[in-house]
């Protein structure tokens, strides 16, 4: 899975996709500090392990990283985290499998870019990017040209110390 860029300066509008997901009893949010627990289990759940310890980054930093999506029962059914991994870094994110196809992942996505917009950036990178094509068509995102198709994630030394 490769990285992926994409411009923050023109995304996508997010009012009417936020609109037809309230209209479904699902809301977009960052979370509260006191929604890490459930947070945290639902990534254990449904994704990987080491998304939980990514995401939980987020909550070091104000406001908090990260967005969620509730259901009318407060039930969390997906998030976006940025600035987690790396700075300038979008991901990880995921959506409770039985609820793909909403438009769910696609608010997150975009919320959570605008969050690295927000934070003074042009262009973000989408960390080990699974779904390429979702992200080329919700964005205009694309692989960046790079030898190691899996970027930082398996990295044995940290980039600028091979001279020290």
């Amino acid at each position: 899975m490769p990285d992926m860029i994409c411009s923050l300066v023109a995304l996508p509008p997010l009012g009417d996709l936020l609109k037809s997901l309230r209209a479904e009893g699902i809301t977009i949010r960052r979370p509260h500090p006191w929604d890490r627990p459930a947070l945290d289990a639902f990534i254990r759940e449904h994704f990987q392990h080491g998304w939980a310890d990514e995401a939980a980054v987020c909550f070091a930093h104000q406001p908090i990283t990260c967005y969620i999506a509730l259901t009318a029962e407060k039930r969390i059914v997906g998030f976006a985290a940025y600035e987690a991994t790396r700075r300038n870094y979008f991901g990880p994110t995921g959506v409770d499998p039985e609820l793909r196809g909403k438009g769910i992942g696609a608010a997150l996505g975009i919320a959570a870019l605008r969050g690295l917009r927000d934070l003074g950036y042009a262009y973000a990178i989408i960390g080990g990017a699974g779904p390429e094509g979702f992200y080329n068509k919700l964005v205009g995102a694309v692989p960046v040209p790079f030898e190691n198709r899996m970027g930082i994630y398996d990295l044995d030394q940290e980039p600028g110390l091979e001279d020290c």
